[in-house]
């Protein structure tokens, strides 16, 4: 059995889907969280229920063990306006799923129904999950539910999907109604025309008025609306927000995540993990290389990176916080007004702070903005903004080079904010586009953040972090203490200058001058990065074959390789050059084109080069009173740069004008 969730944006469907299913998929308080089809298999605990109350309503072997849930992006209608609504219409139309759950936002009725009526005309069984009764009755508002499934002629169940509400119920009218088959209203035969839509609407607003008791006055300031007139403040907003943020990250990376990866670090995988397995592969007459291998590669690279998992889960779990209270909406809503100077909208917000997770859904979620112009440089400016698997290299460079210092990481994002409003405008300068979409956002009503939601998204990420490490940082790191232990003969080899690892990394070495960066070593663990972002430290870990008490010490190996400037350069390169070929690729399928692909990596390591070389440059001279080395690369490199861009903009000015002239 398939059952489809379909509804509007924000109205609950990946929550109801969470609970009903046992997955832990994003939930955000905005549109546009959702931008693809996900299935998982319903819980047992609710095909038990629906065995025992209808038994004889499903097929042996039908539906008794085998029901699957899809929870299908959020639409307004069947006519899809965006991308992830044409894949609700597509499902919904050609998957022939066996019910659908229509999710509706009890508060927001009107806007929920006009969907509603569209999918009664389907022909497909169809309950409705009137969702958020918990915000309906705070104000004292009603709804005859039974005179409501009268009108619609269907099944109808009051839930709150966040409190597990009515879902037991819900699952068993849904199994209930599969042979059935649901009577749409009669006034709408067809669809599509205008003028369909506007008596559809009239008879939505008829059923409303019947059904619906609003007991508080439309223009009545809520406790909401207080909170907005500041959080979301033309002026204070932004100020706001940087603060939000700043407490956030002092707390998860210097208060307690920071202390609890400062002994993971130092002890855990800098003295008891090594020195136990060392003992134990000695007992046992492991061959030392084989030893060296399991210590050094391994568990050495590994270690160095999941000593960042509580600093990670900290962090993850406050922002989910945010997230539930309603808080980022109005994120969205306070940075809309700069980013329409850029060509592009709040809307671009929704897939930047998708990012801070993981850069690939971030991408995926620029799918909810209309315009392609607007989407594209959406996708390429989104990895900008520091994703979770590049926190472990802030992390270890804000250790060893500025302990104690608090302001790195909100630096990072303050760096990465700046970047992507500098990059807009230059991409509008070159691709010569205006932000054409309306910004219309639904701004949730504030609430107590769900401390079990922020647990089971902590979770969640520590799980995938863990995943992570254990699979492709493993099996990089391997590669790496091979590749900096053996030369291309295949013979172990004393001096690293000779491996294999060396002469990769070589290749590269003579771009990376002009950023003060001299050596293979910066170039092989940049290399890393692009597998994953992570590696960058575990390769520092496997080459300096040194352990992670060394390797975070402030005096350590990584000090001899950096000055502090050249370090905070190194740092901006590798989080703003292009992320990770997963991430590359999520990037390729949203672009619709490998032209535009190209476009993107280019542009995106032009400005982490540019940026890492004018830090170095410029900080060495203002902080030592000296040229850095690679300073006159450097200056050739900048004019190639700034000749390169000034003729992008001619060319596309050239281009419009002859447009304008025809």
């Amino acid at each position: 059995m398939k059952i489809a969730l379909a509804g509007n944006p924000n109205s609950g469907k990946t929550t109801l889907f969470n609970a009903i299913t046992g997955k832990i998929e994003y939930v955000g308080n905005w549109p546009g969280v959702t931008v693809e089809k996900k299935v998982a298999n319903l819980k047992r605990e609710y095909k038990v229920f629906t065995q025992k109350s209808h038994v004889g309503s499903i097929g042996e072997g039908r539906g008794r063990n085998q029901i699957s849930v899809v929870d299908l992006p959020g639409a307004y209608s069947i006519a899809p306006f965006t991308g992830e609504e044409a894949i609700t219409r597509d499902f919904v139309l050609g998957e022939n799923p066996d019910v659908i759950i229509n999710i509706i936002d009890a508060s927001s009725l009107e806007r929920s129904l006009f969907f509603t009526t569209q999918l009664l005309e389907l022909n497909i069984p169809l309950v409705i999950a009137l969702n958020k009764q918990d915000i309906v009755r705070r104000y004292g508002d009603k709804i005859d539910v039974k005179g409501l499934s009268e009108f619609l002629k269907c099944e109808i169940v009051e839930t709150v999907a966040n409190e597990g509400q009515g879902l037991k119920e819900l699952v068993s009218k849904a199994i209930e109604v599969v042979e059935r088959k649901t009577q749409a209203p009669p006034e709408f035969e067809g669809k599509g025309t205008e003028e369909e839509d506007k008596a559809r609407q009239a008879y939505v607003k008829t059923i409303v008025g019947r059904c619906f008791i609003q007991m508080r006055k439309s223009n009545e300031i809520t406790f909401s609306d207080k909170i907005d007139r500041v959080v979301a403040n033309p002026y204070l907003g932004l100020p706001i927000f940087a603060l939000i943020m700043w407490v956030v990250y002092a707390f998860s990376i210097s208060g307690f995540g920071g202390r609890v990866s400062g002994y993971i670090n130092d002890t855990l995988f800098g003295e008891i993990v090594p020195n136990v397995a060392n003992g134990f592969l000695e007992g046992i007459g492991v061959h030392p290389l084989l030893q060296a291998l399991i210590v050094d590669g391994a568990i050495g690279g590994v270690g160095a990176i999941l000593g960042f998992l509580p600093l990670i889960m900290v962090l993850f779990f406050c922002l989910a916080l945010l997230e539930d209270s309603g808080y980022m909406a109005r994120v969205a809503v306070v940075m809309d007004r700069y980013f329409k100077r850029i060509g592009l909208s709040g809307k671009s917000v929704i897939p930047m702070v998708v990012g801070t997770g993981c850069s690939i859904p971030g991408v995926m979620a620029a799918r909810t903005i209309e315009d392609d112009n607007e989407r594209k440089v959406t996708i390429m400016l989104t990895p900008f903004v520091p994703c979770g698997a590049k926190l472990p290299i802030i992390a270890l460079f804000a250790a060893v080079f500025f302990p104690g210092a608090t302001w790195v990481f909100p630096s990072m994002y303050l760096i990465a904010g700046t970047l992507i409003i500098l990059g807009g405008l230059l991409l509008k300068k070159i691709f010569k586009f205006e932000s054409k979409s309306a910004f219309i956002l639904e701004l949730p009503e504030y609430k107590i953040p769900s401390l079990k939601h922020a647990f089971r998204q902590m979770i969640k990420q520590a799980k995938a972090f863990i995943v992570k490490a254990s699979t492709i940082i493993l099996v990089m790191n391997t590669l790496v203490w091979f590749m900096q232990t053996y030369g291309w003969n295949l013979q172990p080899v004393e001096d690293q200058g000779l491996s294999i690892l060396a002469s990769v990394g070589g290749v590269v070495a003579p771009l990376l001058i002009p950023l003060g960066f001299v050596g293979w070593k910066m170039a092989a663990a940049t290399l890393t990065g692009f597998i994953a972002k992570e590696n960058v430290v575990a390769a520092f870990a496997v080459i300096l074959a040194a352990s992670d008490e060394a390797l975070y010490a402030t005096g350590g190996p990584l000090a001899e390789m950096f000055t502090p400037i050249t370090a905070f350069s190194f740092l901006v390169f590798n989080l703003f050059i292009p992320p990770c070929f997963a991430a590359i690729g999520a990037m390729n399928a949203e672009m619709g084109g490998r032209k535009w692909l190209v476009r993107a990596i280019l542009f995106q390591i032009g400005v982490g080069y540019t940026l890492a070389m004018l830090v170095t440059q410029v900080g060495t001279l203002l902080m030592y009173g000296e040229l850095s080395s690679g300073f006159v690369p450097a200056v050739i490199v900048i004019i190639l740069i700034a000749g390169l861009v000034y003729y992008l903009i001619r060319r596309s000015d050239k281009n419009t004008g002859k447009e304008t002239a025809y």
